[in-house]
C-alpha cells in the first residue's frame, strides 16, 4: 500500500532512522505543516517591516528635518536601506525555516544557498550604501 503525506510524495515511515523511529507520520506531517507556517509567519513579518519601512522612511522625510550632516534624500536613502536589510534578514530566516525543517532535499538545499547568496550580496550592497564601508570594516574613528 502506498501512503503519502499529503503532497504526492511517499511516505517517510517505510524506512524511518532510528532517531526519527519513535515519531508516527502523522506527528511529522503536524511538524512540517507548523513548520512550513511558522516560516511563512516570518516571510510575512519580513514582508511587512519592508512595506512599514517604506512608510516610516518616506514620512520621515517628509514631515521631519534630516539628522546633522545629511541631506534629507540621504537620510531617506539610509532609512529605507535601514528597513530592507531587516526586512531581507526575516525572510532568509523564513526560508531557512521552510527548507530545513520542511522540506531538506538536496534541490532545495541549492535552491536556499542560490537564495541566501543573492540576499547576502544585497544586504552588503546596502550596508555599503547606509554606512560607506563593508560590514567587516571597522568604522572610522572620530578625531
Amino acid at each position: 500500500m502506498d501512503r503519502t503525506h499529503g503532497r504526492g510524495q511517499p511516505a517517510a515511515d517505510a524506512n524511518l532512522s532510528g532517531a526519527l523511529a519513535p515519531f508516527s507520520l502523522a506527528e511529522m506531517n503536524s511538524f512540517q505543516i507548523t513548520m512550513e507556517q511558522v516560516g511563512m509567519i516570518v516571510d510575512a513579518a519580513g514582508v511587512a517591516v519592508i512595506v512599514l519601512g517604506i512608510i516610516g522612511a518616506t514620512g520621515r522625510a517628509l514631515l521631519s528635518a534630516p539628522p546633522p550632516g545629511l541631506d534629507r534624500y540621504m537620510a531617506y536613502r539610509q532609512n529605507l536601506g535601514r528597513a530592507i536589510l531587516l526586512g531581507l534578514e526575516l525572510l532568509v530566516a523564513g526560508d531557512i525555516i521552510k527548507t530545513v525543517a520542511v522540506a531538506p532535499t538536496l534541490q532545495n538545499m541549492a535552491v536556499l544557498g542560490a537564495i541566501v547568496l543573492i540576499r547576502t550580496f544585497l544586504s552588503f550592497s546596502l550596508e555599503l550604501e547606509i554606512n560607506g564601508r563593508w560590514p567587516w570594516q571597522q568604522k572610522p574613528s572620530a578625531r
